[in-house]
This record gives structure tokens, C-alpha cells and sequence, in this order.
């Protein structure tokens, strides 16, 4: 499930992109495909942070990796914006924000499949 969030927002990031770049040019372009994946690797991050085995596979140790997990996200997010910031000239701060919103609202899309897949495995257990 989590790999394909992951894809999906690389998917939406690359399209988007693509489409900024052919209606407003290629600072835009560029701009929002900096955005979706200033949200992406942070997320992959997090997502293999929780996924890596540990010794201790108790649920102390997973909450310990999903706080770490988080932490180093959030910090990653904030770097990938700040080397954008300073480093990119020219930008496009409009279409990297709808890069980066774009790719953070897919994470709603695995949610809502994980609830499908639930409600499928209960009529799938039911006999219907």
C-alpha cells in the first residue's frame, strides 16, 4: 500500500509538472516538479524508516522509528524547501506549492484505499 502512494505521487508529481510546463513554460515546470518531490522523498523516507526490521520488533521500537521516522521527515522537508529557496533561480513559488499540496493530498488516495480494501476483505469473509 505504501509503495503505491509513493508511485502515485511520483505519477501526479511528473504529470503535473508536465503540465505546468506546457501552459506557463518551463520555470513552472521545473518549479512544481521541485515541489512534488520536496513531499515525495521525505515521505519515502518515512516510509522506509518504518519498513527496515529492527531487533526489537516490539511496539515500543516501531513507536520509536515512527517518531525518528517523522522527525527526520519533517527536517527533510524543511531542507529540500530551504536548498530550493536559496538555490533555485528563477522559480515559480505558485507552481512549486501546488507541486508540493498536489503530491502531500495523494496520501488521502491511501487512505480511502485502504478502507476499500478493508470493506472488501470483510464481504470477501461474509461470503459476499
Amino acid at each position: 500500500m505504501v509503495a503505491k502512494v509513493l508511485l502515485a505521487q511520483l505519477g501526479l508529481t511528473v504529470v503535473l509538472a508536465m503540465l505546468f510546463w506546457g501552459t506557463d513554460g518551463r520555470v513552472s515546470g521545473y518549479s512544481a516538479l521541485l515541489g512534488g518531490l520536496t513531499c515525495v522523498i521525505p515521505n519515502a523516507f518515512l516510509a522506509l524508516r518504518l519498513a527496515v526490521p529492527r531487533r526489537d520488533a516490539g511496539a515500543s521500537a516501531l513507536v520509536h522509528a515512527a517518531y525518528i521516522g517523522e522527525l527526520g521527515k519533517l527536517a527533510l522537508t524543511v531542507l529540500m524547501f530551504s536548498m530550493v529557496f536559496t538555490l533555485v533561480r528563477p522559480l515559480a513559488a505558485g507552481a512549486l506549492f501546488a507541486g508540493f499540496i498536489a503530491a502531500q493530498l495523494v496520501t488521502f488516495s491511501g487512505f480511502l484505499m485502504r478502507d476499500k480494501q478493508t470493506e472488501v476483505e470483510e464481504r470477501t469473509k461474509d461470503g459476499g
